[in-house]
């Protein structure tokens, strides 16, 4: 987890190339673009400093599970990214059935997020209009940038912290739960 939280910001870059890629197939673009605004406008938990992890743990994963569909629907084009991105796809499935297998059912509770994300909307406007208007692409790929400025999670941050998995079952569980109320 320590790894994928501080890649988030170079991870969400492939999302911004997939929702780009004209010839993936538009379902796939649409994950590509509901995982961009899951992750940056998530925002921060009630109480919970901005530098604190917990508030991306569910983004890292949510990132490589979005990532790992966009390939499986994607079409032929698909395999572009995969190919583009070798070192990243190599073992992401062996690294998600892992991540399963240790979450339990909070990964569940993700994998609904994950058919939720072409539905979600951001700053009042809809995965289509991110699509299909320039100026609306421009600007979502602006708060992209702004979001990895100023994403503060980095290995000295983390340190120890993640030793234990109970540490990061816990911020899957408090982002859960404050989502539900």
């Amino acid at each position: 987890m320590t790894e994928w939280l501080v890649s988030l910001p170079h991870d969400i870059k492939m999302l911004y190339e997939a929702a780009a890629d004209q010839d993936l197939a538009r379902g796939a673009r649409e994950v590509a673009v509901g995982a961009i605004i899951s992750t940056i406008g998530q925002g921060h938990l009630p109480g919970v400093p901005p530098d604190d992890f917990s508030n991306y743990c569910d983004s890292a994963i949510l990132l490589r599970m979005a990532l790992q569909r966009i390939v499986a629907i994607g079409g032929e084009d698909a395999e572009t990214l995969r190919s583009r991105f070798d070192g990243f796809f190599a073992s992401l499935d062996e690294d998600l059935a892992l991540c399963r297998e240790a979450i339990g059912d909070r990964y569940e509770w993700l994998e609904q997020k994950l058919e939720r994300l072409p539905t979600l909307t951001y700053k009042g406007k809809k995965i289509a209009d991110y699509l299909d208007d320039d100026d609306a692409s421009a600007f979502l790929y602006e708060e992209g940038l702004e979001f990895r400025t100023e994403y503060e999670v980095d290995e000295d941050l983390l340190g120890d912290r993640l030793k234990k998995a109970q540490t990061i079952l816990d911020a899957l569980d408090k982002r859960r739960q404050s989502e539900t109320r």
